[in-house]
């Protein structure tokens, strides 16, 4: 597994633009905004940890078509899925997951901060924005996998894979900005809505890899 993390996040840099690409998008959503909602610094400090949030989100959907789509081209997925192990299909998509959130959503998580300060969050409001995308995006590329395996075998998934995925990922989302907001404003919580975003990226862990592998395998059958 280790080997495999390392071979994808290779191919991930070497193949270029998955990383830049979504820092860029994130970038134009929160460059954006303002224009539309006018130089409130207050406004926008308010909604800054959701714009954040929704930011990420999007941008970390940008990529999911990616996870397979180089090892379904040179022929590297039908050897890596239907090897001579049960839970090989689910082991391998858990890897794939793990060297494209590192390629793709961890790059989000260290921007975020320096777009935290375009909108005038304050420190706080910043840190605890960070720490919930740092615990929040691995969901959403476990989740993106299971429909980037069902779209894989198309040949323009890529949308096809965002408006799967976008249902599923609402709660992280929803329990991500929660917990945003509980560590700026009383008497909302935080630790609650945090522990539960943690939660969800244990759990999805678990059962994306799983339905993903099923997919892929059911589709190379």
């Amino acid at each position: 597994m280790i080997a495999l993390i390392v071979r994808d996040i290779r191919i991930g840099l070497r193949a270029g633009g998955g990383m830049l690409i979504g820092i860029l998008f994130f970038l134009a959503v929160i460059t954006v905004v303002p224009f539309g909602i006018g130089p409130d610094l207050n406004l926008l400090a308010r909604i800054g940890p959701a714009l954040l949030w929704i930011g990420a989100l999007l941008a970390a959907l940008l990529g999911l078509d990616r996870l397979f789509q180089a090892d379904l081209e040179d022929g590297s997925l039908d050897l890596l899925i239907l090897r001579r192990h049960d839970h090989a299909p689910a082991l391998t998509v858990f890897a794939k997951c793990v060297a494209h959130w590192l390629t793709t959503g961890l790059p989000l998580v260290i921007v975020s901060p320096v777009l935290g300060l375009l909108m005038n969050m304050e420190p706080a409001a910043i840190g605890a924005t960070t720490l919930t995308l740092l615990a929040g995006t691995p969901a959403i590329t476990f989740i993106g996998a299971t429909g980037a395996a069902v779209a894989v075998a198309l040949p323009r998934g890529g949308l096809l894979v965002s408006v799967m995925v976008l249902p599923f990922v609402i709660p992280v989302l929803i329990f991500g900005v929660m917990a945003a907001y509980g560590a700026v404003e009383e008497p909302a919580p935080f630790t609650q809505p945090f522990l539960l975003l943690c939660a969800l990226t244990l759990f999805f862990a678990v059962l994306g890899p799983l339905a993903a592998g099923a997919a892929l395998k059911a589709a190379g059958d």
